[in-house]
């Protein structure tokens, strides 16, 4: 592409902000990263330690949902090339909200089954979310795709920012994370239900999403959207 890259940056959310979709995959973005990265990234740990659980525990359970994550990762890639992505991504949020309401009952001062479950099933979610995203952003924006889902993850970080100082301000205030973890699975299930009304193609008035490069495959593109957001 030619031209200055911020204008064209600008051009590009000028022309998608638009769009209902556009809206709809920050608000799910938003909080995807708020319920990643903001909350469990930030505030599993101390909140294990609440319950209990040594720190040196809850860490490697937190690694534990990191190796996850490249697996669940790998295998959205592979729906998304098959299944309806807007349904993925309305899945990937139900099933997290199911996790972040359950995770109060399930920490504890030792590891038991039930908390390993969580792990794996969140790890699977965590970046899972990356090439249905992506791929929703080159089926409705076309061309425009790619710079789309760079503003589109912008609002994945701000919505860690926000989720992270929000959970330590209630644990501040309780004393505990207990409704950091209810509210979190509450905007899950808004974000379940926004993803799955999302409209795609031409019915929201974009233009015909472009075919990947000769040679590059939607796994590969999507691998490395979720290499970005994992960084």
């Amino acid at each position: 592409m030619r031209g200055n890259a911020a204008r064209l940056a600008l051009a590009t959310l000028v022309r998608a902000s638009g769009k209902r979709t556009f809206w709809a995959l920050v608000a799910g973005f938003a909080i995807c990263g708020a319920t990643t990265n903001g909350l469990v990234g930030t505030h599993f740990i101390p909140s294990a330690h609440d319950h209990g659980m040594q720190e040196t525990t809850a860490a490697g359970l937190l690694a534990l949902v990191g190796i996850f994550d490249i697996v669940g990762t790998v295998a959205s890639s592979w729906l998304t090339d098959r299944v309806n992505p807007r349904i993925l991504l309305a899945v990937y949020y139900a099933g997290r909200s199911i996790g972040l309401a359950g995770l109060p009952f399930l920490l504890d001062a030792t590891v038991q089954p039930p908390i390993i479950v969580f792990v794996v099933i969140y790890g699977l979610d965590w970046v899972a979310t990356v090439p249905p995203t992506v791929a929703l952003c080159r089926e409705v924006f076309g061309a425009d795709g790619p710079i789309v889902f760079g503003w589109v993850f912008a609002s994945h970080q701000v919505g860690a920012a926000l989720a992270a100082t929000a959970a330590g301000l209630v644990r501040d205030q309780t004393g505990e994370y207990t409704i950091a973890w209810f509210g979190a699975a509450g905007l899950c299930v808004v974000a379940a239900v926004v993803s799955g009304s999302v409209r795609r193609g031409k019915s929201d008035g974009g233009p015909p999403a472009a075919g990947p490069p000769a040679g590059t495959s939607g796994d590969a593109q999507a691998a490395e959207a979720a290499e970005t957001a994992r960084g």
